[in-house]
């Protein structure tokens, strides 16, 4: 396994290795800067990890590092686990997505019982989200069991099915009484078999706790007054609804495999019809400004001109995400350790890092020599090669490319600003100074003046501390 690395082999696009590098540089700031625990990515390139970093810690009592083989509870990615068993049932002639809920799972109301498994998936069925009682999302309960779970399927529908999309855990935990009706075996025996071994994947459990010795990332509360952050245990089993959000991974499995639900991979388990119909455009989320779509257990989107596929997941102490970028045949899988983790920000940030590279190409030799991070009275900027130009990046933002100035390298030492906005500085010269060593020691932004960070600490310190500032 990749542990804490970028590789690079010839048959991956030139301009990726680059990418990622930045991408993981500009990651562990977002950390830093957002005041985050932890966070861990991994990146696939079609079907072989390319990039997994971690950052942080895994418990911010102990300070213990955070390391790529840490278990996350990633929580509604059980769905896509789920949705990938129901449609090897599919594959098999088990059953069809068609056929109704009451079919498989008995004692369930009229209403439900004639909804369907395809319903059920697409999260168009109606039902309710958590159930009567959903105090176990704040860890003040536990998590359904069985008996609850029929319960809970006897009340009646909240909406008429197939008029909308609305979330329901409650009908996933149903789907996992379908598996179960189907092939005559648990539902975790079944999922661990035929879904989670056949991915190739070996740091994967649909639920908690772990055994003794495994990795684990605890999770985090917010950011709270007075108190600061409280380390949330985590490991809670979530019973009858871990086809829903029991899931324990790595952002390595993950992104592995949701690499093998592309149409496109050759190293799946399920059938390209499929793999197409989970990442078919079933439903777009109503009541939001962002477009977004669900499938069967699979949620879609587009994102720097990218179409992708993927999930979400949301659980005490961790939010986490994974995309699918279907063009570049490229998965990110972005996990933290906290209730305000911002995975799908960063997942995206890293999407659009991979986006310019893309466009732009591999580094020249001489943009590549003005790379760095640079501090100033007003903030960080850095400077990141791509093609033949030298991007000016704010590393402080969601996306760190975005309506960024330009560079372009004049002479070993000098560069003209050739891409500014009206307020910027276009056409003006930026130029550098070095060390006996060749490194850039000091920049001179169009009169602005560009420090490494410990020399700008050093010199804004002693302006900002001296005496005659008193």
């Amino acid at each position: 396994m990749i542990d804490d690395r970028i590789a690079a082999a010839d048959s991956k696009p030139d301009w990726l290795a680059p990418a990622l590098t930045y991408a993981c540089e500009w990651l562990d700031f977002q950390r830093w800067q957002r005041d985050q625990p932890g966070c861990v990515a991994a990146v696939v390139y079609r079907d072989e990890i390319v990039c997994e970093r971690a950052f942080g810690v895994s418990d911010q009592l102990s300070g213990a590092p955070l390391t790529t083989r840490h278990r996350f509870r990633v929580a509604s990615h059980s769905k896509s686990f789920t949705a990938a068993g129901l449609l090897k049932l599919c594959d098999l002639g088990a059953l069809r997505l068609d056929d109704a809920v009451g079919r498989f799972v008995r004692g369930v109301n009229a209403e439900l019982a004639r909804i369907k498994i395809s319903q059920l998936l697409s999260h168009s069925a109606g039902i309710v989200r958590d159930g009567a009682d959903p105090a176990y999302w704040s860890d003040r309960g536990p998590f359904p069991t069985l008996e609850v779970l029929r319960t809970d399927a006897l009340l009646s529908l909240i909406i008429d099915p197939s008029t909308r999309f609305k979330y329901s855990n409650l009908g996933y935990g149903l789907l996992g009484l379908v598996i179960e009706a189907v092939t005559g075996e648990s539902y975790h025996e079944w999922i661990m078999r035929e879904v989670i071994k056949p991915a190739g994947l070996s740091e994967t459990t649909p639920d908690a706790p772990l055994p003794f010795g495994v990795p684990f990332a605890r999770g985090h509360t917010p950011r709270l007054p007075e108190v600061g952050r409280l380390v949330m245990r985590g490991d809670s089993c979530t019973n009858a609804f871990a086809p829903a959000t029991g899931f324990v991974s790595t952002a390595a499995d993950l992104a592995t495999f949701f690499s093998r639900l592309f149409p496109s991979s050759s190293n799946s388990w399920l059938t390209i019809e499929s793999r197409r119909e989970m990442s078919h455009r079933y439903w777009r989320d109503a009541d939001t400004s962002v477009e977004r779509y669900y499938g069967l257990g699979l949620m879609a989107g587009s994102v720097a001109g990218w179409s992708w596929f993927g999930h979400s997941g949301g659980f005490q102490g961790y939010i986490t995400q994974t995309l699918a970028l279907i063009e570049p045949g490229i998965t990110i899988s972005v996990l933290t350790n906290a209730t305000d983790g911002p995975a799908f920000e960063w997942a995206e940030g890293i999407a659009m890092i991979l986006a310019r590279f893309a466009k732009g190409g591999i580094p020249s030799p001489r943009a590549a020599a003005w790379s760095g991070r640079w501090w100033g009275a007003w903030g960080v900027v850095d400077f990141v090669p791509i093609g033949g130009k030298v991007v000016v990046a704010f590393p402080t933002q969601s996306n760190p490319l975005s309506d960024a100035s330009e560079l372009e390298p004049i002479g070993v030492d000098t560069a003209r600003l050739v891409t500014a906005n009206g307020f910027g500085n276009y056409g003006e010269l930026v130029s550098c100074k070095r060390s006996a060593g060749g490194e850039i020691s000091e920049v001179d932004f169009a009169g602005s003046r560009l420090l490494p960070k410990c020399d700008f600490i050093q010199e804004i310190t002693e302006r900002y501390t001296s005496t005659k500032t008193q």
